[in-house]
């Protein structure tokens, strides 16, 4: 009550008060973070370990093993370790509890990490060691391709201009380029001249490293000058390694020449990618966990006009899968949807109330009770996103029930004869406490929020944060600005008298008829209530249908968004050669564009094989080698019809027309990705098996998906038992891995973390 007198007394302090969460309201929209989810802190360290030329088995064996007991021994905090080795590769994920001290566990796994080196087979050299989170997802792609140039100088330019270029954007993580041919100095031997010679490849190898060195040099003084010193301990260009000597042999000194050429050529390509059928590079812009998505893509797309015209000649950069535009028009439809729930709640409080000057001020209060809880967002660090905008969209119908309860309560007090300020007084004290309790109750309701754990934890924790500051501002808005409003507004109002407005007119023929519906209802309900047993008998039927039917509604983390893009994952016979692959892809993506319309198509991409082991640790692709990758497909966003009709279509079409070759989708938008790679489920299912068996991936996928897991799942992980691969998962209290590919004496099974 002291607080309304305070508000007749000092209105002027009130209304700098709402000016001022306007200021902060509108400052906090443009400053914070806008994103499609809030942030995922869900700690994840990836540990990459590489040794060129070692079998997965041997790989799997002698380090990722060792590697993940170490660490599950000596990090504290670890929730689950993950592995995947690759031939020469081992990529071990390191998932961390909820509270844990990334910088601390950070440290821990880098320390350990640099001490096992000298366990490992010798020539073992520190693994990356690379931190993120669940936030962590790729928000744009951009795919350089140009008729006159080659791959290997499309991959120079990405790695070291393009990728300079955009690098100081903040909130960003760019890992290597996908596809091209890094450059690489190549020793072309020939091998009966090796055996002619009676040298081995060794011996050519160790020739060039010991005559290529780069060495300390220094200066020398003579007289009074001081010259600095050059050693000639490295060639000064490529042609002039042709001239080391490799051998003494037979009286003569064999030459580098005599048994081969040396050449500035490229590493052995293992990753290729295709745009619209031809070769391209493409560069990945991934996310950082608190950042915006919609300021990147803005910030980016301001440095492509430069980009492009600092170019060579012939180069095109071209911006794909740009999830901005999916953010944009999410948060769009939201606010879409919560102003149009703030105009028909106006509609019906003028309805009513007739008084249109009572409406602006419950409106009034609306947007400003928004306003704040943004701002309370924005300060505690919280981002736009869909949820918390949601949670304000719904709770805009809610947000009126303070300042209306209080102005009817005004209205009532004024029809009494009381005056205005009297009036306002009386009303705001009557109904003081019973709007308290109400406010209260609902806030209660969002109290279970703060217990979950896990995904939710961060999804719906912000949501009941929205609502309840909304909630709370409402309440203490409907002590201070709605009287404050009332006794400017409604001073001119005239109550009670004759003449009433067009306002009050159309309010009179709504409560006539709303009268009408208001008998209608009582008789009806006397109806109900003297036929009770045939009204719990219908309400029986409807509650029990409802729960026949429960079994047959599906179930996500995330309900389906048709985005306009899907990502589909091919895979050849195993020990296909990436030439090989890249015709099947050729031919797969024929059948797509003769499956689906041409102008329903904007771009699609090819990713073939497996790329550099840093790009390993920031996806959830389940590529393992040359023989497999993934087809990205984006739909014309003006005109495509459904997208699931045409995963439909290929789902059921391509099996037929490419017998030997695996096909399943995998998330292509960030909303379902990001899930995908890093929320895990706590019932998992073991799946082995003891040999190679062609039908086997289906039938495995089939037990998955019998037994509650995804299908496609189920067969990538039969795949990824393939010859030469192993993958593994364990939990972190030291236990066997439980899927090893490597070592599949006998099946094991046992219940995840």
């Amino acid at each position: 009550m002291w607080i309304v007198r305070l508000a007749l007394r000092r209105p002027y302090t009130f209304i700098v008060m709402g000016l001022t969460i306007l200021l902060l309201g509108v400052f906090a929209i443009v400053t914070t973070p806008t994103d499609i989810f809030p942030e995922i802190d869900i700690p994840v360290v990836s540990v990459i370990w590489s040794y060129d030329g070692l079998t997965s088995e041997d790989m799997a064996s002698r380090i990722t093993t060792f590697s993940e007991y170490t660490i599950s021994s000596a990090v504290s905090d670890v929730r689950t370790i993950e592995s995947q080795t690759y031939p020469g590769v081992a990529v071990i994920k390191i998932y961390f509890q909820p509270n844990v001290k990334v910088e601390a566990a950070l440290a821990q796994v880098t320390a350990i990490s640099q001490t096992i080196i000298r366990r490992m087979p010798p020539g073992a050299v520190p693994p990356l060691i690379i931190q993120y989170n669940a936030s962590s997802v790729p928000i744009i792609q951009l795919a350089l391709s140009g008729k006159t140039l080659s791959e290997a100088q499309l991959y120079d330019y990405g790695i070291y201009r393009i990728r300079q270029q955009i690098a100081p954007i903040p909130g960003i993580t760019l890992p290597l380029p996908y596809g091209g041919k890094p450059r690489q100095i190549m020793v072309d031997l020939d091998p009966q001249a090796l055996l002619s010679k009676g040298i081995s490849a060794a011996d050519v190898s160790n020739a060039v490293s010991l005559q290529n060195l780069t060495l300390p040099s220094g200066t020398v003084k003579l007289g009074p000058q001081e010259y600095r010193v050059s050693l000639n301990s490295s060639p000064d260009a490529v042609a002039a390694l042709n001239d080391l000597p490799v051998k003494y042999v037979n009286g003569a000194v064999v030459y580098v020449r005599d048994v081969g050429h040396v050449r500035d050529g490229f590493a052995v390509q293992t990753n290729i990618v295709r745009q619209d059928g031809r070769r391209s590079v493409l560069l990945t812009v991934i996310k950082k966990g608190g950042a915006s998505t919609l300021t990147i893509a803005k910030q980016l797309k301001a440095l492509l006009p430069t980009i492009r015209a600092s170019a060579p000649p012939g180069l095109e950069v071209k911006e794909l899968f740009d999830q901005s535009l999916f953010v944009r028009a999410a948060i769009a439809g939201v606010l879409t949807e919560g102003a149009i729930a703030a105009f028909l709640t106006g509609l019906m409080i003028l309805l009513f109330l007739g008084s249109w000057r009572s409406t602006l001020v419950v409106i009034t209060s609306i947007p400003l009770s928004i306003l704040t809880s943004l701002a309370i967002l924005s300060a505690i660090g919280q981002t736009l996103n869909v949820m918390t905008l949601g949670g304000l969209a719904l709770a805009v119908g809610i947000l009126v029930d303070d300042a209306t309860v209080e102005i009817e309560n005004i209205h009532r007090n004024l029809g009494l004869g009381t005056r205005l300020v009297q009036a306002i007084l009386d009303g705001a004290q009557q109904i003081a406490t019973p709007a308290f309790v109400s406010t209260l109750a609902i806030c209660i309701v969002f109290v279970p929020v703060l217990f979950l754990t896990g995904p939710a934890k961060y999804l719906f924790t912000p949501l009941a944060m929205a609502v309840v500051f909304a909630m709370l501002a409402s309440y203490v808005l409907s002590r201070t600005i709605v009287p404050t409003l009332v006794r400017y507004l409604l001073a001119s109002e005239r109550h009670g008298e004759s003449g009433p407005s067009p306002f009050g007119r159309v309010h009179d023929a709504f409560q006539r008829r709303f009268e009408r519906l208001r008998a209608a209802y009582v008789a009806a309900l006397e109806q109900a209530l003297a036929q009770r047993g045939r009204v719990l008998g219908a309400f029986a039927i409807v509650v029990v249908s409802g729960l026949v039917l429960l079994p047959f509604v599906g179930r996500d983390f995330f309900p389906t968004v048709d985005t306009g893009q899907f990502r589909l994952h091919v895979r050849a016979p195993a020990g296909t050669r990436i030439e090989e692959t890249e015709q099947v892809f050729a031919d797969v993506e024929a059948s797509i564009r003769r499956i689906i319309p041409k102008d329903e198509i904007t771009a699609v991409i090819d990713n073939i094989g497996q790329p550099q082991s840093i790009n390993l640790a920031f996806t959830d692709s389940v590529t393992l080698g040359p023989s497999d990758g993934e087809i990205l497909v984006s739909l014309n966003p003006e005109r495509h019809r459904p997208t699931e009709r045409w995963m439909k279509m290929l789902r059921e079409t391509l099996p037929r027309e490419f017998p030997g070759v695996t096909f399943f989708f995998q998330p292509a938008d960030m909303h379902r990705s990001d899930p995908k790679l890093l929320v895990r489920s706590p019932q998992r299912h073991q799946l082995c098996r003891r040999r190679a068996d062609p039908a086997e991936p289906h039938r495995l996928g089939e037990f998955a998906h019998e037994h509650g897991g995804d299908a496609e799942r189920g067969r990538s992980v039969a795949a990824a038992q393939q010859p030469g691969h192993a993958r593994a998962a364990r939990g972190a209290g030291g236990d066997q891995p439980r899927e090893r590919a490597a070592r599949l004496r006998r099946p094991r099974q046992r219940a995840g973390p």
